[in-house]
Formats: C-alpha cells, sequence, structure tokens
C-alpha cells in the first residue's frame, strides 16, 4: 500500500521545514506502507521551491514540482493529484493549521471501505471575519449547489485511486475541486479536528479569491443564477400585461389625457417584459450547452462484483 500527500505551497518559504518536521514524526515514522510526499510550488516568488528541492535530497520521497505562475489552489492540487502514484491520496495544507496526526484517522477511514475522507473543522481558532465568510460560504453552497456540503466545509481530504481518475477526467477550469469531489458521489467518511490559528507566515487567501471561490463554486454547480434570470423575466413580463390592462382601462376612460402616453408605456411594459423573458430562455439553453461542454460523466461506478477486500 503507498499514500500520497499533495502539499500546495504559496509563499510557505517558512513553513516547509517545520511541516516536514511535522510530517516525519507524526506520520512517517509511525506507518508500516509506503508513502510519497508532493510538493507543488504554486508559483511562490519567495525561496519556496528551494526549500522543497533541499528536503528532496534528504527524503527521496519527496517530489518536487513548480508551476510556471500562480494558477491557483484548484490547479496546484489537480497538478499533485496527476502526479501521485499512491493507491489514495491526501490534500495537505503547508501552513500548519491543521494537526497531521490526523492523516493517520484519514488513512483508517479509507482503508475501512470509504473512497473519499473529508477532515471538516469542528472549531476554528481564527478571527471572527474568517469564521463568519467562511460559515457564509459553506450555507451558500448547501443551499443552492451542493446540499452534502460538510456545516463547516473541508479543505483536507483523502481520494481514493479511482476518485482521482474521475476527477482527472472531468478536466474543469474555473472550477472547485471540492465541489467536484462532492458532486462525484463517492462513499465519503468524516473525520473532525479543531483548525489551530496560523503561527509562521501570513496568509494568501485574499478577498479576491475568495469572491472567485463563490463565482466558481455558484456558476459550476448551480443553476441559481439562470433561475434568479428565469423568475424575473416571468414577473416582469406578467406585471407588465398587468399594467398593460390598466393603463389601457384608464385611457379607454378618459383618466389619460396625454396623447401617445399609452402607446409609449405599453410598448415599454411589454418589451422589457418579453426581453427579461427572453433572457431567461436564452439561459436555460446556455446552461444545458455550459454543462455538455464540461463532459461531466452521466454516470459513474464506485463498485463492481470484485470483493473489496482484494483492492488493499
Amino acid at each position: 500500500m503507498k499514500v500520497s500527500i499533495v502539499i500546495p505551497v504559496y509563499y510557505n518559504e517558512a513553513n516547509l521545514r517545520p511541516l516536514y518536521a511535522d510530517i516525519k514524526e507524526k506520520f512517517i515514522d509511525k506507518i508500516d506502507y509506503d508513502y510519497e510526499i508532493i510538493m507543488v510550488n504554486d508559483g511562490s516568488k519567495d525561496k519556496s521551491y528551494e526549500v522543497i528541492c533541499e528536503l528532496a535530497k534528504e527524503d527521496p520521497n519527496i517530489k518536487p514540482v513548480s508551476l510556471s505562475r500562480n494558477f491557483g489552489s484548484h490547479a496546484a492540487c489537480l497538478c499533485g493529484l496527476s502526479n501521485a502514484t499512491g493507491d489514495c491520496a491526501v490534500i495537505k495544507a503547508a501552513d500548519l493549521q491543521e494537526p497531521t496526526e490526523l492523516l493517520l484517522d484519514m488513512v483508517e477511514s479509507w482503508r475501512s471501505g470509504n473512497n473519499v475522507v473529508l477532515a471538516c473543522r469542528e472549531e476554528r481558532d481564527e478571527s471572527k471575519t474568517q469564521v463568519g465568510f467562511a460559515n457564509m460560504y459553506y450555507w451558500m453552497v448547501r443551499k443552492t449547489s451542493l446540499p452534502n456540503m460538510p456545516k463547516n466545509g473541508f479543505d483536507i481530504y483523502l481520494l481514493d485511486r479511482k476518485v482521482i481518475d474521475v476527477i482527472e477526467q472531468l478536466d474543469e477550469k474555473n472550477s472547485a475541486i471540492t465541489g467536484q469531489i462532492l458532486w462525484s458521489g463517492f462513499r465519503t467518511g468524516i473525520v473532525y479536528y479543531k483548525r489551530k490559528a496560523r503561527e509562521i507566515g501570513k496568509s494568501r487567501w485574499t478577498l479576491k479569491k475568495k469572491i472567485r471561490l463563490v463565482s466558481d463554486t455558484l456558476f459550476s454547480f448551480s443553476t441559481l443564477p439562470i433561475r434568479i434570470l428565469e423568475i424575473v423575466g416571468v414577473i416582469s413580463f406578467l406585471v407588465g400585461i398587468v399594467w398593460t390592462i390598466v393603463v389601457l382601462i384608464a385611457k379607454l376612460t378618459g383618466n389619460i389625457p396625454v396623447s401617445g402616453y399609452t402607446t409609449l408605456i405599453i410598448f415599454n411594459l411589454l418589451s422589457f417584459g418579453i426581453t427579461m423573458l427572453s433572457m431567461g430562455i436564452l439561459g436555460e439553453y446556455l446552461w444545458r450547452s455550459f454543462d455538455a461542454s464540461r463532459k461531466r460523466p452521466p454516470y459513474i461506478i464506485e463498485d463492481r462484483d470484485d470483493p473489496r477486500e482484494n483492492r488493499r
């Protein structure tokens, strides 16, 4: 058995040596199976990649990978998963905010039969602003896109080899890999932990990146924007018809003395309603075209008749 640990790295120069020491003490020295650590430098302009290469000389199981520029965490994780050779792979952050011994619990959950294992936060030693944004984001995702999103979300997760293969087949840009994992619907286990405050360096998780995550999740896994447009179109069209009747009655009863007002207002109301309704209908067609262009498989096979015990 072999476990791959994928670590996206972005301006984590000072974290990397303490991170490896922590992994060695709490994971490597305690396991009786093979491992590899894939550190993906996501376009950091500090000395992160140099430190990764130094660590690789000390431990040949470390695989350094460096991207040409900052492509984002989704791309860095996908790159790491694509280069992983283990029977399963764990995505681990480089900021030392989650306990490393969590990896042992995740592997045990995987060995018990779960194809996906999510590490979910029970508590967070972080600012109220960070916690508030996270809670709002995960609430929105559950309500609009992915009902199976855990209440406090997750950043750390383990994927079985078959799940990695499915994620690679999706080959989607401008998407959220956590959403793809939940969408795939594989047998999922959950382990809980307390997220610690960051002690070394500062977070590069900017407001711009948070907004990008929200939009990627919303537009990749939800029809809500199209539905809103469609509802507005229907309401506008119905209100336009009702108001047109009201204006026409007022004109016939002599309550509108201004010549041409009735024709103008009827034209504007009906035109606006028809335009909004048309945009909603076109949006439905565009969504279906977009959904087809992503080439997501119509079904995913999780198990066959072969015994699960033979897998590991």
